[in-house]
């Protein structure tokens, strides 16, 4: 088991009892952070890190992402969601194979990795595959199907969304010692039917599982919903049991107040997911109001298809600023508010001891360099965090303890490679 000792750090701890802490110390002990303080800890330690200069802090929570659709960068913009997804997405996904998906799996961690996220939440197919890149990779993962149902027969035994969550769950739930975890996922209500969303909702109660699924993303769906049922789909879902367990609700752009009472009653999280939902014109989240109603909030990039980044920097100072525009108040979403939302927030969201720099927490940490042009001067380190920071400022991304990403190097990913694939087969297999 490695010991590190980072020394002379600047700690963003989102710890409520010592939030910033100056020339501080912070020991790691295998996969946990095990002395958070201001006086060097006794022992010795296998490797110190100098933190002069840097801000060490709880590494990102990714919370809503489909990785492998890096492949779409740029493809199909300027359409809203739904010609985006019908003329352009569903077609060029109908081509994936294992080995595409897989090396574009790589590249979306990659990216992720070297802007500073240790933990995601990925729906998407071929979820196996997914599954085995983010084992190399190092970070943290929930993964799921999303499963979609279009036909009024279901069988959950042939239904291939079903037999895709059963295969996860069976293979990689609780992996690592918990690094990945299964949860189960309906993509949507429109994309789905009843059955499908009592035969997910009982599976994931029957094995502990969480929930993740796409909710009133767009003004179109949320109404549709409405005249199909006479309930929103929160409501609608809530009627099928399936919010009874932890759950992410993605969107949640045309929620209601009616709704954040269901969210908050059941300890549903909303993932705002601010770069994708104004690239595609859905609309602008209510999310302070959300706040103010007592749900939880965590921050997603959705998929580089409709972002067209992972760097969520960009979508946390999207957050800060949005809100305090659309609502002409500049305290509607303070800096701060957006920092927990990256990384506390989403760690509750999913389930895991992690988002907060102290003793017994998971060692999911990143070091930002604050020598950098664009953090210089510095009055406050939130608001450089927050307002002026980039992934690109990242130098360090440390995952459970191992140094994954260091000074531009992946130490668990071999990019060369990886460009390769994607180059060489990926896109002209997807797009040729």
């Amino acid at each position: 088991m490695t010991s590190l000792l980072f020394t002379h750090a600047t700690v963003v701890t989102m710890d409520p009892a010592q939030p910033l802490l100056q020339d501080a110390y912070v020991s790691v002990d295998g996969p946990k952070i095990t002395f958070v303080g201001t006086a060097r800890p006794f022992g010795d330690y296998d490797r110190e890190i100098d933190c002069t200069g840097k801000v060490l802090m709880p590494g990102f929570v990714n919370a809503h992402t489909h990785v492998p659709m890096v492949a779409m960068r740029g493809y199909g913009d300027g359409n809203d969601l739904q010609d985006w997804l019908n003329h352009y997405i569903f077609p060029v996904e109908a081509r994936w194979d294992d080995r595409a998906a897989a090396c574009c799996a790589d590249l979306g961690l990659a990216e992720m990795i070297a802007s500073g996220v240790t933990c995601i939440a990925d729906m998407y197919m071929r979820t196996g595959v997914i599954a085995q890149r983010v084992a190399a990779a190092g970070i943290s993962a929930n993964l799921s199907v999303g499963g979609v149902l279009f036909s009024d027969t279901f069988d959950p035994g042939t239904d291939h969304d079903c037999i895709a969550l059963r295969e996860l769950t069976e293979q990689w739930h609780g992996y690592d010692d918990g690094r990945i975890l299964a949860d189960a996922s309906i993509h949507a209500e429109y994309t789905s039917r009843p059955a499908m969303w009592d035969w997910t909702a009982a599976y994931a109660r029957d094995h502990g599982l969480g929930m993740h699924v796409h909710i009133s993303e767009t003004r179109s769906e949320h109404e549709a919903c409405i005249a199909r049922h006479g309930r929103t789909p929160i409501q609608v879902l809530d009627d099928h049991g399936v919010w009874d367990g932890r759950a992410i609700a993605a969107h949640c752009v045309w929620t209601t107040p009616e709704d954040w009472a269901v969210m908050a009653a059941k300890g549903v999280s909303a993932v705002h997911n601010p770069m994708s939902n104004l690239k595609l014109g859905s609309g602008i989240a209510p999310i302070p109001a959300m706040r103010k109603a007592g749900v939880n909030v965590c921050l997603g990039t959705d998929g580089v298809s409709s972002n067209n980044c992972t760097d969520l920097f960009g979508d946390m100072k999207l957050a800060a600023i949005l809100h305090n525009g659309a609502n002409c108040d500049p305290l509607a979403l303070l800096p701060g508010d957006a920092l927990s939302m990256a990384t506390v927030n989403g760690a509750k969201a999913l389930g895991r001891h992690t988002g907060v720099v102290a003793n017994g927490y998971a060692a999911d940490l990143i070091l930002v360099d604050f020598s950098r042009l664009n953090l210089t001067p510095c009055h406050s380190v939130i608001s450089n965090l927050v307002y002026a920071a980039h992934g690109c400022d990242v130098v360090m991304n440390m995952a459970r303890g191992k140094v994954i990403y260091e000074n531009g190097e992946f130490l668990t990913l071999d990019l060369d490679r990886i460009r390769r694939e994607v180059e060489g087969y990926a896109l002209p297999k997807l797009f040729g």
